[in-house]
C-alpha cells in the first residue's frame, strides 16, 4: 500500500448540537493502533444518526458477520441500534466491501464523505480492521449522533502475526472470560490468540482417547501462598474445556478474524498429564499437579515408547479441534536431571547415537528428538510446529517457528538459519510483571518491572540482522502467565493499557513518539470504560513519593509530561508547593548532594515520567566478568552491574544477571583513580526456583587491573529456610586509592538438605555494585 504521509486529524471533543433531539460529538481518527496514513478530506462530513444503515454485498457472509459486530460497536457508542442491510441505499449508509486488492489481506481502506462511509478491505479481515478504526474514533460512549470528519484513511499491519498469549492453567478462566480476552484483542486489532492449556499445575482441554487429564490432572489441592513460599492455601483449583467448548470459543475468535493457536507443552511442564499417567515418567511416580510455581524435574520419559504414543494421540485430537496452521508444543524449561538418571532414556540416546558436541549435550538432544518426534506428527497432519526458543538446544525441527522469550538471542538465532520468528522477549512483553515501582499498592505479581512505556519502546526487528534474516521474523507477541493472577477482573488489569502500547508496536510503521501515544490514550480508555474493563491508570497517576528505593542518591533525576504541564517537586521529601522548583529538564545535582526522596505533585490529568541514575562510582563504568554467566541470565553482560539502574522483584525479568556452580567476580574499572571506602551489592533470592543468597563477598582494589589487594571480606551463613527477598550486602573498609575494584560473590554450591535440590549448585543473581 502505497505509504503517503502521517497526518493526526485534530481531535474535536464532545461537540454538543441539536441534531435530531440528539447531541452530536465529533470523532477523532487519533486512534491506537495509529494508521499508517490519514489524508484530511473535504466538505462537512458524515453525520451518523439512527437512520444509518450498514450494508454489505449480497451473499458475502463474512461481511455479514463484520457489519452485525460494526452494529454492535456503534450501538455501544452511540446508543443508536442501525439497521443491518444487503441493499444499500445511495446515502446515509456505511458500506462494506472487501475487493480492495494488494498484497497485505489485511490492508484496508476507510473513505468519509458527506453521504457514506467506504470500508473497503483486501479481504474480509481487512474490512473488519477499518471497522476497528472507525469504531475507535469515537470519543466516547454516550447517546449521542456521530459527525466523522471527511477523510481517507489507507492502512495496513507491520506485521502479519500479531499475538497474545493466556495461561489458563495455572489459574482456570471459564470459557466467557477467554470470548472477553478475544473481544480486547480484536479491540487492539491483535490477530492470534497463544491460548496456553497444560502445565504442572493444570490440565485444561478434554483429550477423549486420555480422559485421566482432566479427571485428575485438571485438579489440584490448593495453591502456594506468596513466591513459593511454603505455605499453601488449600483452595481447590480445577476446570477444563471441553471439545465442544473450545470449539465454540475458536468460533467466536475466528468470527473477529483471530486465530486461536492452542499449546501443549512437552516434554517438560508436564505434571498434570503424569498424574494422571505416572507411567509417562521416568520414576513412576507417584505425582500430584503441583501447588507451587517454578520447573519441575518430573517431566515426560524420553526413553519409553509409550510416551510417543501419548504424544500422537493428544496431538491427533488437538489438530482435530483446532484449525490453526500453527500448533505450539511448548519445548521450554526441560530439566535434564531425571532423564541423566533413567536408564530407558539413557538407553534410548546410545540406540539414536547422541553425542554431546558444541550444539547441546546428549539429553539435549535427546529433547531434540521429542521435538523433532511431535514436529513430525504434525506435518503428517498438515500442520506447523512453534516452540519456545529453547528448541534451538540440540537441533531445530525442519519448519519450526521459534518463539523468542529469553531476550531476542534465541530469536536473532533462528532467523539466522532460516526459521520463522516470534519475538516475545521478557523484558519488554511478559504482562506478568509490575506496571509500577509502587508494589505495595499493587496485586502480587511474578516480579519485574515493565511499564506501559517500556513496552512501547520495543524494535521487533534487531539491527545486527541482514534484511535477508529480518524477513524472518514474523510478528511480536505479548505473553500473561497467571500464577499470580486468580481472577479475570484482574488480568484485564495486567493487560491494560500495556495492550495498546504492545498494539502499536505490532501494527504501526509510523516512528515511535511516546507522548503523541499517551496522548491518545484517553480516547481508547474511553473505549476501556464503555466495555467495563479493569485496566491500571497509572499513565495518568504517577504523583507521590520516590523513595531512595527507586531513585537511590540521585545525581540526575528526569522528570517530563506528555503536554509539558508544569511539575512540582522537591527534593527532600517535604510536600511541593508552587513556591517550590518548576518542572525543568533534567534536574542536574553534583555528587555532594543528598536526595531523601523526591516528591512530585503535577498539575492536570498529565503523566509524569521518572529516570535516574544512581550516585555511585561504578555507573556507567566498563566491568570485565571473570567466569561466564548463564547464558539464560546475561542481561546486558557486565554493564547490568553499573547501568544504574536497580532491579526489581524477579530475577529473570533482565535487570538481574545470574550464575551457578561458579562465583560471580566482576572487575569495575573506574577509568581514573578514585578514593573508595565501601562497596554494596545486591542479590534476589527466591529459593523456591533454587536461586540463593551469597555464601562470601570479597572485595579487591588494584592500581593497574593486574595486581589485586584484598580490602574486605565477609562470609554469610547458609539459609536456613525458603525465602524471596532482595538482599543488600555491603563491606566497609578503610579509604584506599584504586582504579579497579574486583568483587567476588560466591554462591550457595550446595543446597542444604531442607531444600528439593539438597546438594546441587544454586543461582545466584546479582543486579548493581555500588561503589563509595
Amino acid at each position: 500500500m502505497k505509504k503517503i504521509k502521517y497526518l493526526a486529524v485534530a481531535a474535536i471533543c464532545a461537540v454538543m448540537a441539536a441534531c435530531g433531539g440528539r447531541s452530536e460529538q465529533a470523532a477523532s481518527y487519533s486512534v491506537i493502533p495509529l494508521p499508517q496514513e490519514v489524508k484530511e478530506g473535504s466538505g462537512e462530513g458524515f453525520h451518523l444518526t439512527a437512520s444509518t444503515r450498514i450494508a454489505y454485498p449480497a451473499g458475502n457472509e463474512a461481511l455479514k458477520n463484520d457489519a452485525e459486530l460494526l452494529a454492535g460497536y456503534l450501538r455501544q457508542m452511540t446508543g443508536h441500534d442501525l439497521k443491518v442491510t444487503d441493499s444499500a441505499p445511495a446515502s446515509d449508509v456505511i458500506l462494506l466491501r472487501d475487493d480492495l486488492g494488494g498484497a497485505n489481506p489485511e490492508g484496508y481502506v476507510l473513505t468519509v464523505g458527506d453521504a457514506s462511509i467506504e470500508i473497503n478491505g483486501s479481504s474480509a479481515a481487512g474490512t473488519f480492521y477499518g471497522i476497528q478504526t472507525l469504531r475507535k474514533s469515537i470519543p466516547q460512549a454516550a447517546q449521542s449522533n456521530v459527525l466523522f470528519p471527511p477523510v481517507t484513511i489507507a492502512d495496513e499491519p507491520r506485521f502479519a502475526y500479531r499475538g497474545a498469549h493466556f495461561d489458563v492453567s495455572r489459574h482456570f478462566f471459564p470459557a466467557d472470560s477467554v470470548k472477553s480476552f478475544i473481544d480486547m484483542l480484536a479491540l487492539h486489532n491483535i490477530n492470534t490468540l497463544h491460548w496456553h492449556l497444560t502445565d504442572d499445575q493444570g490440565w485444561r482441554l478434554e483429550i477423549k482417547s486420555r480422559p485421566g487429564l482432566t479427571e485428575l490432572g485438571s485438579k489440584r489441592g490448593g495453591t502456594v501462598i506468596g513466591h513459593n513460599s511454603g505455605q499453601y492455601d488449600s483452595i481447590p483449583v480445577e476446570g477444563f474445556y471441553t471439545q465442544d467448548e473450545a470449539r465454540d470459543i475458536i468460533k467466536y475468535a475466528a468470527d473477529r478474524h483471530i486465530t486461536v493457536i492452542p499449546e501443549i507443552d512437552l516434554p517438560g511442564h508436564m505434571l498434570g498429564a503424569l498424574k494422571a499417567y505416572p507411567y509417562l515418567g521416568c520414576t513412576g511416580g507417584p505425582y500430584e499437579v503441583w501447588q507451587q510455581w517454578g520447573v519441575s524435574d518430573d517431566v515426560l520419559c524420553a526413553g519409553n515408547d509409550s510416551t510417543y504414543k501419548f504424544i500422537d494421540d493428544v496431538l491427533a485430537e488437538v489438530v482435530d479441534i483446532f484449525p490453526s496452521e500453527y500448533i505450539h508444543v511448548g519445548g521450554d524449561e526441560c530439566p535434564k536431571t531425571r532423564w541423566a538418571a533413567c536408564p530407558k532414556c539413557q538407553a534410548r540416546i546410545r540406540e539414536l547415537g547422541l553425542k554431546a558436541d558444541s550444539h547441546g549435550t546428549k539429553e539435549e538432544k535427546l529433547q531434540s528428538h521429542v521435538i523433532h518426534h511431535a514436529s513430525d506428527f504434525l506435518a503428517s497432519k498438515g500442520r506447523k510446529m512453534i516452540g519456545w526458543d529453547e528448541i534451538l538446544e540440540g537441533g531445530l525441527a525442519p519448519g519450526a517457528v521459534v518463539m523468542s522469550w529469553r531476550g531476542e538471542e534465541g530469536g536473532k538465532e533462528a532467523a539466522r538459519r532460516g526459521h520463522d520468528v516470534i519475538m516475545t522477549p521478557n523484558s519488554y512483553l511478559y504482562f506478568d510483571y509490575y506496571q509500577t515501582l509502587d508494589r505495595e499498592n499493587e496485586p502480587i505479581a511474578i516480579g519485574g518491572y515493565l511499564p506501559v512505556e517500556r513496552v512501547y519502546s520495543y524494535e521487533p526487528l534487531p539491527a545486527d540482522l541482514t534484511p535477508e534474516e529480518a524477513a524472518h521474523i514474523k510478528g511480536v507477541q505479548a505473553n500473561l502467565w497467571t500464577e499470580y493472577i486468580p481472577t479475570f477482573a484482574q488480568a484485564q488489569y495486567m493487560e491494560l493499557p500495556r495492550m495498546a502500547a504492545l498494539a502499536e508496536v505490532q501494527w504501526s510503521k509510523a516512528p515511535k513518539d511516546y507522548k503523541a501515544f499517551a496522548g491518545r490514550m484517553p480516547q481508547m480508555i474511553a473505549h476501556y470504560d464503555a466495555n467495563g474493563y479493569n485496566y491500571a491508570r497509572h499513565m495518568f497517576n504517577v504523583a507521590g513519593t520516590l523513595t531512595p528505593d527507586s531513585v537511590s542518591h540521585a545525581i540526575m533525576l528526569e522528570l517530563s509530561t506528555v503536554d509539558n504541564a508544569p511539575i512540582y517537586y522537591t527534593l527532600d521529601g517535604s510536600e511541593p508547593t508552587e513556591a517550590s522548583m518548576l518542572y525543568e529538564q533534567p534536574v542536574k545535582l553534583d555528587k555532594t548532594s543528598t536526595v531523601k526522596a523526591v516528591t512530585i505533585r503535577k498539575s492536570g490529568r498529565s503523566n509524569v515520567y521518572v529516570d535516574s541514575v544512581s550516585f555511585n562510582l561504578a555507573t556507567t563504568h566498563p566491568v570485565k566478568l571473570v567466569n561466564e554467566l548463564h547464558p539464560r541470565y546475561k542481561a546486558k553482560g557486565g554493564m547490568t552491574l553499573t547501568d544504574g539502574k536497580f532491579g526489581t522483584s524477579g530475577y529473570g525479568n533482565g535487570d538481574w544477571v545470574g550464575i551457578v556452580g561458579k562465583d560471580l567476580v566482576a572487575e569495575v574499572n573506574l577509568e581514573d583513580e578514585q578514593t573508595v571506602k565501601d562497596v554494596t551489592v545486591r542479590t534476589c533470592v527466591a529459593t523456591g526456583d533454587w536461586v540463593f543468597d551469597a555464601r562470601r563477598m570479597t572485595v579487591e582494589v588494584s592500581a593497574d587491573g593486574k595486581t589485586f589487594t584484598k580490602v574486605a571480606s565477609e562470609d554469610y551463613p547458609r539459609m536456613d529456610k525458603g525465602a524471596n527477598a532482595i538482599v543488600t550486602h555491603s563491606l566497609a573498609f578503610d579509604p584506599v586509592k584504586a582504579r579497579y575494584v574486583r568483587v567476588s560473590l560466591q554462591p550457595e554450591n550446595s543446597m542444604p538438605d531442607w531444600h528439593p535440590g539438597k546438594g546441587k549448585p544454586a543461582f545466584i543473581f546479582v543486579d548493581e555494585i555500588e561503589i563509595n
